[in-house]
């Protein structure tokens, strides 16, 4: 009894060191893995950086914008000139109107074709919102304007030449003619830089 109960006591104990160290094995191969926050999103991938429209010739900066305002100008001021040179041109309010429209036209060009000088002399961009805005709006104002009047005269025009048939008579109908067509040469050249400057705008 006393060599057999000594065996089985130190076999016992062999055991129990054996599972002992089979568990720190398991523990020490198998570490716990705890749960990692991912990092929080920087700016740069909330808002990506937005890609720069090209530039394109006819918006503002440019030697195509720049080109068109002076055209714009040009033709207005020629229609100013053709009309004013009629004396009793203020007995029509339709070339009254034109009058107005041109001397406003004329003004809002060269305004911005200064501005366009700048910018190509000191080569920057001047195609900020707010001056996207104003040059907008204003291309639409004085487009509509110089629109109307040009087809008010050309109404008026048409009713003296043909209908009235007085340019018989009197040698205006030609300076009638020129001035409302320089009108609407002036309006021609604005479309592009409203539809432009719109686009321009639209895609930011």
């Amino acid at each position: 009894m006393g060599p057999t109960h000594i065996n089985g006591r130190g076999y016992g104990y062999w055991v129990s060191d054996v599972l002992g160290v089979v568990a720190c094995e398991m523990s020490v191969s198998r570490p716990a893995v705890h749960p990692v926050e991912a990092p929080p999103l920087t700016d740069a991938a909330e808002n990506p950086p937005r890609v720069r429209m090209k530039d394109i010739q006819g918006m503002p900066g440019t030697p195509g914008g720049l080109a068109l305002r002076l055209a714009q100008f040009v033709s207005a001021v020629t229609a100013l000139g053709v009309m004013v040179s009629y004396t009793d041109f203020t007995s029509v309010t339709a070339f009254s109107y034109l009058v107005a429209a041109a001397i406003l036209q004329s003004l809002w060009s060269i305004s911005l074709a200064f501005i366009d000088i700048y910018a190509l002399l000191v080569k920057r961009s001047v195609r900020n919102p707010r001056a996207l805005s104003l040059f907008t709006i204003g291309d639409g104002i004085t487009s509509t304007l110089m629109f109307a009047a040009a087809c008010a005269s050309a109404g008026i025009t048409v009713l003296i030449g043909n209908d009235l048939e007085a340019c018989h008579r009197r040698q205006y109908c030609a300076t009638f003619e020129t001035a409302t067509a320089m009108a609407f040469i002036s309006w021609f050249a604005i479309c592009p830089s409203f539809l432009l400057n719109f686009w321009s705008l639209a895609s930011r």
